[in-house]
């Protein structure tokens, strides 16, 4: 999948800092870590052998700023894009915003079927009986509601994490399963109702320390989740059901926390089948702000002394039929999903079943064996 720079970087172009992963080919080849400037990509592989030491850094900036070897114009390199991280543990926050809680409540409710969406949607809006957007999770008022719904049978787990206390944080895919721009994300063959998930992407280093930010595309499996909460892994972690990229862009004098909690994600799906969707995302609308959701993530109960990456929940759930008198939004094989907020770039990826997608076969172990073998591990 070919793709411009300007389709690709930040409205502001290079201004940011932006690093990435291509694979390079040669003898020995490999994953390599690289700087997005102005006049080309450059290899730094030699001053950070991975995202996670430059993340990990004292001063991530200026590892970034290491000179490195020109290996291209961005437009040569975009075929041999990677995920932007590495080792860095890949978490997810879910509910952490009112829309997404209704439709999480929505496939509790219609155990997974589809065809009963839209009923359950106006009976959910008639029991809750509240604007849960304009609650603050674990405050008086959310307690007040949850021993109201408690007493009606309406109590669920995903109110419990929609406004109670505690966010739900889970892990998205091991370290190394993400895929990056270009790649083929993937859906299972027996899910009927699924869709893209489009969110920005914290990038946390071991101490906790958010450094900058991504995009990813937490793809899900409503179905399955809707059948039961426990089938969770199976509704968000498979072959290629996660992307992440194009580029993490770490805080700088032009981009701050204030930019990520102001950011709009906007997506766009463009089936084979002609469908067109578009949606947007508005993290000011988020209910949890991004350092309590980092702090729920890691601390005294939780290291990753890798770091990690946390997507942040979106905003955006499909409703749109996709046929005349069909019952919702669903992903079809060779549907094209566009990620874009202005401060991160363009994340796109082409949707195909998971078993028809390239296993994943490079994992830790083969990035330390293949990084040995090039003489940058120290």
């Amino acid at each position: 999948m070919a793709g411009s720079s300007s389709e690709i970087l930040p409205e502001d172009g290079t201004a940011g800092t932006l690093v990435g992963r291509v694979w390079r080919k040669g003898s020995p080849g490999g994953p390599s870590v690289v700087a997005i400037r102005s006049d080309g990509v450059f290899d730094i592989t030699s001053a950070a052998p991975t995202v996670a030491d430059l993340c990990n850094a004292a001063d991530p900036l200026a590892q970034a700023s290491t000179p490195g070897e020109r290996i291209g114009a961005l437009e040569e390199i975009v075929p041999s894009l990677l995920a932007p991280i590495d080792l860095q543990a890949i978490k997810a926050a879910g509910v952490t915003f009112a829309v997404s809680l209704l439709e999480r409540l929505i496939e509790e409710h219609a155990k997974g079927d589809p065809t009963r969406a839209e009923t359950v949607r106006g009976e959910l809006n008639s029991i809750i009986g509240a604007d849960v957007s304009t609650i603050k999770p674990g405050s008086g008022e959310a307690e007040a509601l949850k021993k109201t719904l408690m007493a009606r049978g309406a109590w669920s787990p995903y109110l419990e994490v929609g406004i109670g206390p505690y966010a739900e944080i889970f892990t998205k895919a091991p370290a190394m399963a993400a895929v990056g721009y270009g790649a083929e994300i993937g859906i299972r063959s027996d899910s009927d109702w699924n869709n893209p998930e489009p969110e920005v992407t914290l990038v946390v280093n071991a101490k906790g320390t958010i450094v900058g930010a991504t995009l990813g595309n937490d793809v899900n499996l409503r179905d399955m989740e809707g059948r039961s909460a426990l089938l969770l892994g199976i509704a968000k972690d498979n072959n290629g059901s996660c992307a992440i990229g194009p580029f993490v862009r770490l805080f700088d004098s032009t981009f701050s926390l204030d930019d990520v909690r102001k950011a709009k994600v906007e997506l766009e799906v463009t089936g084979p089948d002609q469908f067109r969707l578009r949606g947007a995302s508005d993290l000011s609308k988020i209910s949890r702000d991004p350092t309590d959701l980092v702090r729920q993530a890691m601390g005294g109960t939780h290291q990753y002394p890798d770091g990690m990456v946390l997507m942040t929940g979106t905003l955006f759930a499909p409703t749109q039929p996709r046929t005349p008198g069909g019952t919702g939004f669903t992903h079809m094989v060779g549907d094209l999903v566009s990620i874009r907020s202005p401060k991160l770039g363009t994340l796109t990826n082409k949707v195909n079943h998971c078993d028809k997608i390239p296993p994943w076969t490079f994992g830790t172990s083969a990035l330390m064996r293949n990084l040995a073998s090039r003489g940058l591990l120290k």
